[in-house]
């Protein structure tokens, strides 16, 4: 009995703190407005001078707080996983959180250097090496073939989609970012175009099917390598289409043109170089390279760079997103040009909105696939967190074009 007081009172202590934490917290806003709810229904709400989205948070357990403030926004992603906290609009709250990263200090400060070190280390380990690749490959996109379908359209996509009009289907935008795709490099019957990073073979079947071309995709996730192989042989398309177990790194030969669908993020920054190096050995002069890739502004890539977040501890290893800039610095290594770029952000948005909803409303048959409450938290975190950074520029997804010049700029 003697223990019990001294015990209650060091956890009245911290749970004072902790209130203080999240006080401090919320008076921060400069955007937006943040409703916060305590466990035991006590709440605060915080106006930004700054017109904004309206978020509410609900804090299940005050440890949360520690989470955010010795973790940053890899604690506060945690700590959601956790069930520590939550929000009837998790988009929302992530959204208010993005508009307020800076005021808010989450992505800084010394006392977060500690938990992030052994992160950090973990994530340079899994450097895109030959063997690393396939393994951080396989720890996403082989969670399973029937995972994917859950929330996945009809096409089996896993990229922005480019919306023509509001009413439009998620399948049929998918369909026409195919078309976009093919048009950037001029995609005709009887072309032989390369594709880096197979998926579960839309484009493939795309191209082939609607446009007469051969294609040859490459993938290293053997689940997607297995999926893409029988959807081509489906639909009567094996004499066109062949499809490849191969690291990028390998490929030869010679294409008329290359398309690349969100796969240069599972590069690295130490393997820029040879991924376009590979696209400018293979490309006919003359010939263009169609790139869809997911980026971070240039101000934010060194930062990205040398750091690891969330999603690339949690949901992508060994990913690191891009910026224009540092692809445009390896393209110096090659003959190839940057002729035109889009950021299609904001279709992501409601692509990943689609998805997310799918996903929420297919929970149980996640569950009956094996996936427990965690993982379930997990990725409706990763949809909401990242539908919140399109919305809010701190992510962009370029359509880029590139063209292989007939001369050649490099010195011998």
């Amino acid at each position: 009995m003697q223990v019990v007081a001294p015990v209650r009172a060091a956890d009245a202590l911290l749970e004072r703190a902790a209130r203080r934490l999240a006080i401090e917290f919320g008076r921060r806003i400069h955007v937006g407005e943040l409703v916060l709810e305590f466990h035991n229904g006590d709440g605060r709400t915080f106006r930004g001078p700054t017109p904004g989205p309206l978020a509410a948070i609900q804090v299940h357990d005050l440890a949360a707080l520690w989470h955010v403030l010795f973790g940053g926004e890899v604690g506060a992603g945690e700590a959601y996983v956790d069930g520590r906290w939550s929000s009837p609009d998790l988009v929302q709250a992530l959204t208010l959180g993005a508009l307020n990263r800076d005021a808010l200090g989450v992505t800084r400060g010394w006392l977060r250097v500690p938990a992030s070190i052994p992160r950090i280390l973990a994530h340079r380990a899994r450097r895109n090496t030959r063997a690393n690749a396939r393994r951080n490959i396989e720890a996403h996109y082989d969670l399973g073939n029937d995972f994917y379908r859950l929330f996945l359209d009809e096409t089996l996509t896993y990229s922005s989609a480019v919306f023509e009009a509001p009413g439009q289907s998620l399948a049929d935008a998918q369909r026409h970012k195919y078309r976009l795709m093919a048009q950037h490099v001029g995609l005709a019957a009887g072309m032989h175009v390369l594709e880096i990073g197979t998926g579960w073979g839309g484009f493939a079947l795309y191209a082939a099917g609607q446009l007469g071309c051969r294609v040859t995709t490459i993938t290293i996730s053997p689940a997607q390598h297995e999926l893409a192989t029988r959807r081509v042989r489906d639909a009567g398309l094996a004499d066109r289409v062949d499809v490849q177990l191969r690291d990028y790194r390998d490929i030869a030969g010679s294409y008329d043109a290359v398309v690349s669908i969100e796969m240069l993020e599972a590069v690295g920054a130490e393997y820029f170089d040879d991924y376009f190096r590979a696209i400018d050995r293979v490309l006919v002069p003359g010939g263009r390279a169609s790139i869809q890739v997911i980026c971070v502004p240039d101000v934010a890539y060194e930062a990205q760079r040398r750091g690891a977040n969330w999603i690339q501890t949690y949901i992508f290893p060994g990913g690191l997103l891009p910026s224009v800039a540092e692809i445009e610095r390896s393209l110096h290594h090659t003959r190839l040009l940057l002729v035109w770029s889009q950021d299609i952000a904001a279709h992501y948005v409601r692509t990943l909105a689609t998805w997310r909803q799918a996903f929420l409303a297919r929970v149980d048959e996640v569950r009956a696939l094996g996936f427990d409450t965690r993982f379930v938290r997990m990725w409706e975190y990763y949809l909401a967190l990242s539908e919140a950074g399109f919305a809010t520029g701190l992510v962009q997804d370029q359509q880029l074009v590139l063209e292989k010049r007939r001369g050649s700029f490099l010195q011998p």
